[in-house]
């Protein structure tokens, strides 16, 4: 187990040291450019897998592995996330107990919407998820909130994220230093090793993306937002957004922040903006 450690943390070192002469702005900028990071974000991933086609980067480690992709593409047919479709078109269907709907509260009934979110709410000068805009949905209709990590909520937000599939992510960030200053707290958080792996998330998704660590082939940071919430093999259930960053930490052996924690929106901001132009897979399916 040590030495498999070791391994792939020089496999990770020596990436690094590619990505910093590679790609210089997503390391480290000496202005606040999102426009710019996503483009240096984008082309680090395009020139590092050429032969991925670029919607392709959506569908996380099937994406890096043909025999995974040839099995994940035969599960497709009967996808395990099915009955968490279900649930949530019912869910999304059903009023609350004054009457109204989820529909009253999202712009256009709610349908066809994920991939703008999240976004940057100017009145409260925060990141606001599609996760976070549902409980608030529940809570202003007199609802209790659902977990962030349950099933409840990621069968909601599979369900609307089916509504948006194929249509690509359009996150914006208005001309307001708050919202610039969140994007850049989101790419802080990304890159900064925490843990006592000492791991970043940068460390499995952008220097090892397609390696393994265990059985598990590393996903791609580009895109790998795009496919939430997902139905994972090792979970025997569906996860949300919320739940997948927990977990991370926790797989790193670093604290968790509780889910919806102003620096989780940020992280999810700053993915989210850097995956523009590709589309909306969710609800995915991962080992």
């Amino acid at each position: 187990m040590k030495a498999r450690i070791a391994l792939v943390l020089g496999s990770v070192s020596a990436a690094l040291v590619a990505l910093i002469i590679a790609s210089p702005r997503v390391i480290a900028a000496d202005k606040i450019d999102p426009a710019a990071d996503a483009k240096a974000f984008q082309n680090f991933f395009f020139q590092k897998f050429p032969d991925v086609k670029r919607e392709d980067f959506v569908n996380g480690p099937y994406s890096m592995n043909a025999d995974m992709k040839r099995q994940w593409q035969e599960k497709e047919e009967f996808p395990p996330y099915e009955f968490a479709l279900d649930a949530g078109k019912e869910m999304f269907a059903t009023p609350f107990k004054n009457g109204k709907s989820y529909a009253d509260c999202f712009p256009n009934g709610g349908i066809g919407i994920r991939q703008n979110y999240p976004y940057f709410d100017e009145k409260e000068g925060k990141v606001v998820t599609l996760e976070l805009a549902l409980n608030r949905c529940r809570e202003a209709n007199g609802e209790q909130p659902y977990s962030y990590v349950k099933d409840e909520m990621a069968s909601l937000t599979a369900y609307m994220a089916f509504t948006s599939r194929g249509k690509p992510m359009d996150i914006r960030i208005p001309d307001d230093p708050r919202a610039l200053a969140a994007f850049e707290n989101g790419k802080r958080y990304f890159y900064t090793r925490r843990g006592q792996m000492n791991f970043s998330c940068a460390s499995c998704h952008v220097q090892s993306p397609g390696e393994r660590i265990r059985a598990e082939i590393l996903a791609p940071a580009l895109g790998i937002l795009n496919a939430m919430p997902i139905y994972r093999s090792e979970w025997s259930g569906m996860g949300t957004t919320s739940r997948r960053f927990v977990t991370c930490n926790s797989q790193t052996r670093a604290v968790p922040l509780e889910p919806q924690a102003d620096e989780y929106r940020d992280v999810e901001y700053f993915l989210s903006y850097v995956a523009n132009g590709l589309p909306i897979s969710g609800p995915g399916a991962r080992p």
